[in-house]
C-alpha cells in the first residue's frame, strides 16, 4: 500500500498576501452571516434543504470564521487549509445556484443576469484557496516524486 505525503510547498510573498485577503474576507463574511447580512445570506440557501435556514446560515458563518482564521494563522497546515477552504467552496455553490433558480434577490444581485455573472467567481474562490496556501503545488509535487 502506498501512502502519499503532502508537502508544504514554500508560497510567495503574492500567495501569501492573497492567502491573507482570502482569509479577512472569510472572517468578515462569517461575521456578516451572524450580524449585518444574515437575512441577504438566508435567500442561499437552497429550500430544498431539510434543515432550517436561519441554522444553515449561522452553521455557515460559523465555519467562515473558523475558516478565515485557519488561513490567517495555522500557517503549518495551511496546505490541508487550503483543501478545506477549496472544499466548503464547492459545498456552498449550490445555494448560488438555488439564488439564481429560485430568482431570490440578495446582495445586489436582483437580475438573472447578475446572478448569473456571479457564479464564475465561485470556482476563482476555489483556485485561489488552492494557491494561494500552496495546496495544489504541494499536490503536484507529491505526484511527481
Amino acid at each position: 500500500m502506498e501512502t502519499t505525503v503532502i508537502q508544504n510547498h514554500k508560497t510567495t510573498l503574492f500567495q501569501n498576501g492573497a492567502r491573507i485577503i482570502l482569509g479577512c474576507f472569510l472572517l468578515l463574511a462569517g461575521i456578516g452571516h451572524l450580524t449585518w447580512s444574515r437575512t441577504e445570506f438566508l435567500s442561499q440557501v437552497p429550500p430544498w434543504l431539510p434543515i432550517d435556514p436561519d441554522l444553515v446560515v449561522l452553521l455557515s458563518g460559523f465555519v467562515e470564521i473558523v475558516l478565515g482564521l485557519s488561513l490567517l494563522f495555522l500557517l503549518k497546515q495551511r496546505v490541508k487549509v487550503g483543501w478545506i477552504v477549496a472544499l466548503f467552496f464547492v459545498l456552498v455553490f449550490p445555494g448560488n445556484i438555488a439564488q439564481l433558480v429560485e430568482h431570490r434577490n440578495a446582495f445586489g444581485l436582483d437580475t438573472d443576469a447578475a446572478r448569473w455573472a456571479r457564479l464564475p467567481f465561485q470556482p476563482v474562490l476555489i483556485i485561489v484557496a488552492l494557491w494561494s496556501t500552496g495546496a495544489w503545488q504541494s499536490w503536484r509535487n507529491s505526484k511527481i516524486n
